[in-house]
């Protein structure tokens, strides 16, 4: 869907599922609801009641537990867990239009819990702000650790999405699930680029999540995310396809109109790709419009480091990327800036 709408497409898987058959906490959780009776189950996952029905009939359990399901009040999340639960031979008694746990939460408590047997099936992470609230309005709670994840065993694209979203190489980083947000987040600590990933999102990457389940641990950072009212995928595209353009640094230098994005520029509708390099230091340039910026400056913006003379080598690739000499120009003993006339520099009456 992105690259139809003309994007370039970067893919890391974020994580890989781990098979349940030999996951003792499951086991356990799954034979004391099978043991006793329960009133409320919530499913949360489509993939995960299915794993999960698949694990206790290997273990035996299958039949005790399609008892306790028939018997209970079952509550959806959504279209995929509520099409999983029909697929198995089950009714929901009720799936919230919002399709979130919040909602669901909110009119469990609301009915009231006291003294309730509830079963809430895991979503690949715990739901403490869920299932505490759960326990503090007094209802017995047995949490289901449905599937469990762990990162890639080929941890390369991934690494290269945390670097290029670091070093400004795209423009929009988009996540279908909490687990794969969490798993990019640790392999950022790990690889000591947690700051540089921070700031990449808080500044210039635009971070999109399907759904507020999965941008629930970005907003725990306090990063922006965006996401559709209807966790979709079409609807994921669409909100991106409008808050990308919100996002976007233009500008107009020598008469000619700029764009910057994350794997190069648009110069008067033209997409022209700029190595890393020279990319870097026209963002510096670009941050003050038109003034010069010193050759120590832009040493200092270069990725890798380097010297005076990989800024000239630099500059010399990006004037031949925009196909335009004039578009940055050499201040000679000063440095470099950006080709702006005076109707077209920040302030200017024609610039606005």
């Amino acid at each position: 869907m992105l690259r139809r709408r003309g994007a370039e497409v970067q893919h890391g898987p974020a994580i890989r599922i781990l098979p349940l058959a030999d996951d003792r906490e499951l086991f356990e959780a799954s034979r004391n609801l099978a043991n006793r009776p329960v009133d409320e189950v919530v499913v949360t996952t489509g993939i995960g009641l299915r794993g999960w029905l698949e694990a206790a009939e290997g273990w035996g359990l299958a039949p005790e537990l399609t008892r306790r399901l028939q018997e209970a009040r079952l509550l959806t999340r959504g279209p995929k867990s509520t099409g999983a639960l029909r697929a198995a031979g089950f009714q929901e008694a009720w799936c919230p239009d919002s399709e979130s746990n919040s909602e669901i939460l909110h009119g469990l408590l609301e009915k009231g819990v006291r003294g309730q047997r509830i079963a809430v099936q895991l979503h690949g992470r715990r739901m403490p702000e869920f299932t505490n609230e759960l326990r503090a309005a007094g209802a017995e709670v047995i949490e289901l650790p449905v599937y469990r994840w762990a990162a890639p065993l080929d941890t390369a694209p991934l690494d290269g999405l945390v670097e290029a979203a670091v070093n400004r190489r795209i423009d929009a980083l988009t996540f279908t699930s909490a687990p794969a947000v969490t798993s990019l987040l640790e392999l950022a600590r790990q690889t000591d680029r947690w700051e540089g990933l921070l700031g990449a999102f808080r500044e210039h990457v635009v971070v999109a999540c399907v759904g507020p389940v999965c941008a629930q641990p970005l907003r725990e950072i306090d990063v922006a995310v965006t996401f559709p009212e209807r966790a979709r995928l079409g609807s994921l595209v669409r909100s991106l396809s409008y808050s990308l353009p919100q996002r976007g640094k233009y500008l107009r230098i020598g008469g000619r109109e700029i764009e910057l994005r994350g794997q190069g520029v648009l110069v008067d509708g033209e997409l022209r790709s700029v190595p890393p390099v020279p990319m870097a230091l026209l963002r510096k340039l670009a941050e003050r419009p038109g003034r010069v910026v010193a050759r120590e400056e832009l040493v200092a913006a270069l990725p890798n480091g380097g010297e005076k003379h990989a800024v000239e080598t630099a500059i010399g690739r990006l004037r031949t990327a925009l196909g335009a000499r004039r578009l940055v120009q050499t201040v000679v003993k000063r440095g470099y800036r950006l080709g702006m006339d005076s109707s077209e520099m920040p302030g200017s009456r024609k610039s606005t």
